[in-house]
């Protein structure tokens, strides 16, 4: 396969990804409606620390940055380039992650569980849907960089970079929609 294929997605596996996303999309779609409804009239001001998720926010933005950098040097067949970025980009998604679930286990110590009320079910189901697809993302990293540690840039390992960084810049815009709708609107 081309390069050239690789960067259009004129291919099967391509065009199966991007239906994918779309389904992951309507997933979500669904999640946050359900969230909107939920949320009523209760303000989470006073129960999420906005400077907290804020350093989430930083951290998997940064791994998006660090991402498209790696994708830029597969490209290039930059092949220590490209384990660097993402061993970063690795750091930093699993640092975003620490941190989600700190503000999970601080949440649930609160007395502000799941099971507490539809609010707070809606919440955990969103985020953590968002952090399940994080965990996914930092698992397929690995095995791809251990892949190209091992066997160098294939056709293979370079359309799955290419995918795996559509798929990482796909949770961050997803992140950037929770810290909008979850968090910022719901300090206003």
């Amino acid at each position: 396969m081309s390069e050239v294929a690789i960067k259009t997605g004129s291919d099967k596996t391509v065009f199966g990804f991007w239906v994918y996303i779309m389904t992951d999309c309507v997933l979500f779609a669904s999640l946050f409606a359900t969230f909107i409804v939920l949320r009523g009239t209760m303000s989470s001001d006073d129960i999420f620390s906005l400077p907290y998720v804020l350093a989430e926010t930083l951290l998997l933005l940064t791994s998006s940055l660090t991402c498209g950098l790696g994708l830029l040097a597969a490209y290039q067949r930059n092949k220590p380039r490209v384990l660097a970025l993402f061993a970063l980009t690795f750091v930093l998604g699993a640092a975003f992650l620490g941190l989600e679930l700190a503000e999970f286990n601080k949440l649930i110590a609160e007395g502000n569980g799941p099971d507490t009320s539809a609010f707070f079910s809606s919440f955990f189901t969103l985020v953590g849907t968002h952090g399940l697809h994080i965990t996914a993302g930092l698992i397929w990293m690995f095995f791809l960089m251990l892949r190209l540690w091992r066997k160098g840039f294939e056709p293979f390992t370079l359309k799955r970079i290419a995918l795996l960084s559509l798929f990482w810049h796909f949770l961050d815009i997803v992140w950037i929609f929770i810290f909008s709708i979850v968090y910022m609107i719901g300090a206003l």
